[in-house]
């Protein structure tokens, strides 16, 4: 049985998505970061699944044979904290969130409260640093 992946590009409105996140602090939060995601990573901003804000694309294949599309980096501004996404396998991510601020990891996520609470030079090093290993990683077929 084939896998079929959630989360996808659709064409929901981003700012429509904005407009319905509950608290006023982070419908802000999503607008500054989609002001700062938009000009560091060159990508119009796309809905992807219900809920994640991407910015450009990639086709990955693993060994396994299961492959599919993904943002290149997004975020999405949630209940409890806002989400950003990156990818994992960058070699400076480490470094890099050393100097971010306050916030907490997943496998492909950083979770963060308020972008108060971040760094933005080093966001937008995030951001660069996982297009280009992104792109590096899954080139353009």
């Amino acid at each position: 049985m084939a896998y079929e992946l959630k989360t996808k590009q659709t064409d929901n409105s981003v700012i429509e998505f904005i407009e319905a996140v509950d608290s006023p602090k982070k419908r802000e939060d999503a607008y500054q970061l989609l002001d700062i995601f938009t000009e560091t990573a060159g990508f119009e901003a796309k809905m992807w699944g219900p809920s994640i804000i991407g910015f450009g694309s990639y086709h990955y294949k693993y060994a396994s044979g299961h492959e599919g599309d993904a943002p290149l980096v997004g975020f999405s501004p949630r209940k409890a904290k806002i989400s950003l996404y990156f990818a994992p396998g960058e070699t400076k991510r480490e470094e890099l969130l050393k100097e971010f601020g306050k916030h907490t990891n997943g496998k492909a996520c950083v979770y963060i409260n308020k972008v108060a609470d971040i760094n933005i030079e080093v966001l937008k090093k995030l951001i660069q640093e996982s297009i280009t290993f992104l792109q590096k990683t899954y080139p353009a077929q």
